[in-house]
């Protein structure tokens, strides 16, 4: 009995340092496995979501740098969520930069050509027209693409001069044909084209329209939904830079611009006059220069009063304006005294608008309170760089032609010769 019980003592005693060592095995293998399956999950799922988070701290602050992407670790959903939100943080840059861009921008014809190139490049879309409205003119202009003819505006040509007659400029939202045929009337149907128009808000008001255009069969809306949702965020962050562009065009505007009559001023002359004489040389043309002043004018002043003298000015403006092109300039100099810019004009063609000039003003019947006036205008002509080399010399000369028109009659046109110009030295 003693021997059979050191015996099955021994085998319980190993029985159990055996079961005890395997257990501490197994924990032990247990312990190492949770390790890695923990250290998995925090790659997999916790690293990512800390750096999702901590980006999305970063883009609150309105930091973003794409350098900083989310590391795709894996591709199950978490990975998908990382490779999504990579992409959130490019559009987002994408956004950030070009806003940048446009700010740094000079003119609003630049940024509406920038933001005309975006659709195109970073939204896919091809087929649109950018439209500016002109509050003042109540008018609504393309200013993308600017060369385009009748046939490329797919709305009824009546809303570019009275824009009140456009849905999206009446109603302030988005106008879509896509949603519901025929929603606009202006848009003509028969092009095979189905139109999104979207609003550019500024100040509340409809300063602009975004009109999108897709062939009539294309059927992937959502495709389409998507490539508009994203312009939409381009068009959103260009309104404020456009706003304050159009702000300091109507400020700069006003400053060179007489308030009364509407023209440019002298310093309006002096700002641009490098920019126009540099374009005449290199045209290799010429500019008539023509000095005006109102004959007897001081005597409408002290007969019939100041405000009967500014509608004389403002009457005057407007024939000058009437008697020459487009394309010239007619500024106020001072007082009653205009001075006419004529570019690209043939030889002796300048002394013919000067009589056209004279001719209107002395036919014309001004009205005033007591019934209406009539005035007469002399005028002096000189021309760059014909008579001479410096532009500023040549306003002299159409001057000192003036006075010559004055002190031998008044209301006549004379053309500047070296006779006139005493002087050695301007």
């Amino acid at each position: 009995i003693s021997q059979l019980y050191t015996l099955n003592s021994q085998q319980i005693e190993n029985a159990t340092r055996l079961t005890s060592i395997t257990v501490g095995v197994v924990l032990l293998i247990a312990i190492v496995l949770l390790f890695v399956f923990t250290q998995s999950i925090s790659d997999a799922i916790a690293i990512p979501v800390q750096s999702i988070t901590e980006q999305i701290k970063t883009l609150g602050i309105g930091n973003v740098d794409i350098a900083e992407k989310i590391e795709v670790r894996s591709k199950d959903e978490i990975g998908v969520l990382s490779q999504d939100f990579n992409r959130l943080t490019e559009e987002i840059h994408d956004l950030v930069t070009y806003k940048k861009v446009i700010e740094e921008d000079y003119s609003l014809e630049d940024i509406y050509a920038r933001l005309g190139k975006t659709f195109i490049v970073k939204c896919g879309l091809m087929d649109f027209i950018i439209f500016e409205v002109i509050n003042k003119n109540n008018a609504i202009t393309p200013v993308f693409p600017l060369m385009l003819d009748d046939q490329e505006i797919f709305c009824n040509e009546e809303i570019l001069t009275n824009c009140d007659l456009c849905k999206v400029k009446k109603t302030g939202h988005v106008i879509s044909s896509i949603t519901y045929p025929e929603m606009c009337k202006q848009f003509k149907p028969e092009q095979g084209k189905v139109h999104v128009c979207i609003p550019m808000l500024i100040s509340g008001n409809v300063g602009g329209v975004v009109q999108f255009m897709f062939p009539e069969h294309d059927q992937d809306h959502a495709a389409q939904e998507k490539k508009l949702f994203k312009a939409e965020q381009y068009i959103k962050e260009s309104l404020s830079v456009i706003e304050a562009k159009r702000l300091t065009n109507t400020l700069r505007e006003s400053a060179l611009k007489d308030a009364l009559t509407g023209l440019y001023n002298r310093r309006f002359l002096q700002e641009y006059t490098e920019t126009l004489v540099a374009g005449v040389l290199r045209r290799k043309k010429a500019v008539g220069l023509i000095m005006c002043d109102l004959d007897f004018f001081k005597q409408i002043n002290d007969t019939h009063g100041h405000n009967v003298g500014d509608k004389v000015l403002k009457a005057v403006s407007d024939i000058l304006v009437k008697s020459t092109r487009s394309s010239d300039l007619v500024i106020r100099f001072g007082g009653e005294e205009f001075l006419v810019l004529l570019l690209d004009v043939q030889d002796g063609e300048a002394f013919k608008v000067s009589e056209k000039i004279r001719e209107a003003v002395g036919e014309a019947k001004i009205k005033i309170p007591d019934g209406t006036i009539t005035k007469t205008i002399s005028l002096g002509i000189s021309e760059f760089p014909k008579d001479t080399e410096s532009f500023w010399q040549a306003i002299k000369f159409a001057d000192v032609a003036l006075y010559e028109a004055k002190g031998t009659g008044r209301n006549k046109s004379v053309q500047f010769t070296e006779e006139m110009w005493g002087e050695n030295e301007f």
